[in-house]
């Protein structure tokens, strides 16, 4: 599971960026959204590396972004309770490591939002202008990712 965050904004961007974001579900910045890792998407995140960060997305950063930014249809939040009543999963554990794993989709949890709404950074970015391999946030962050994750949690 690739986790896709974007940093940039849409000001001075060409139209297929746009297009492409809005694909993706990135309408704003501080976004989140969780895609699998197929072709498709691949060449998705290839056109938009420039305004936003991604990497590899691990079942415990998943959790912990399901319990504080997880939403439901009308902005309530998604609890242990709501799952264990609508789907086969007890806690957000088990939840995220099937997601992790390909065994379920976002979309297969009734009236979970495909985004996650995330709190700018905690001691800022580092940069939003240079890739993480320069020392800034753009990019692939590979295992990276789940550090930045903690910091917008």
């Amino acid at each position: 599971m690739y986790a896709v965050v974007r940093i940039r904004g849409e000001v001075n961007s060409r139209q297929d960026v746009r297009d492409t974001m809005s694909m993706l579900h990135l309408h704003r910045v501080n976004h989140c959204v969780v895609i699998p890792e197929t072709p498709n998407y691949r060449g998705m995140i290839k056109k938009v590396k420039d305004y936003v960060a991604f990497g590899i997305l691990s079942p415990e950063a998943l959790a912990q972004m399901l319990e504080t930014r997880g939403r439901l249809e009308g902005g309530k939040r998604l609890t242990e309770e709501y799952l264990s009543q609508n789907t086969d999963f007890r806690s957000f554990d088990e939840l995220a490591k099937a997601l992790c794993e390909g065994a379920v989709s976002i979309s297969d949890i009734p009236g979970l939002k495909p985004v996650f709404r995330l709190h700018p950074p905690r001691k800022g970015h580092k940069g939003i202008k240079r890739t993480y391999q320069q020392g800034g946030e753009l990019g692939n962050h590979e295992s990276g990712i789940n550090s930045l994750l903690n910091k917008m949690r």
